[in-house]
């Protein structure tokens, strides 16, 4: 039998927050602290790389989607290591002729771990509000003077 509780209950917000992001023409469903293999990028290993093309984020308590990406949201991710997909095999025949092909695939990867998802950065449009004040404050009180 199975425990009712246990099951998600429809129209709850998941508590782990997600971003689905486009990198190397594909899209991701990306969450946290979670390794993907993506197509090899050309960084480092242990490089923080970051994904600006987020189209849509859950954070747990409100879902943003993008038209058709987010403004001011990014993806951390850091490069644990490149290797190489597993071997796919592509055999080409025509019947009744002699004709046959083996052919070999491995498709490069880049192993990333997701560090952060975030939306925006409040601290830097605060100081930019408080510096935009400040300035008005300095004007007006010139204009005084």
């Amino acid at each position: 039998m199975v425990d009712k509780t246990s099951s998600p209950k429809k129209g709850t917000p998941q508590a782990e927050p997600y971003a689905i992001v486009e990198a190397s023409g594909k899209q991701f469903w990306l969450e946290s602290n979670r390794y993907y293999d993506l197509d090899r990028c050309h960084a480092e290993v242990n490089d923080v790389l970051t994904i600006e093309k987020v189209l849509l984020i859950n954070d747990g308590k409100d879902l943003k989607i993008g038209k058709p990406y987010l403004q001011d949201a990014k993806v951390e991710i850091k490069v644990l290591e490149h290797r190489r997909g597993p071997k796919i095999i592509v055999y080409k025949m025509r019947p009744k002729k002699k004709t046959r092909r083996k052919n070999g695939h491995r498709q490069e990867l880049t192993r990333v771990l997701v560090q952060s998802i975030s939306v925006g950065s409040k601290t830097k449009k605060t100081k930019a509000a408080k510096d935009s004040k400040t300035t008005a404050n300095k004007v007006e009180s010139e204009q005084v003077n």
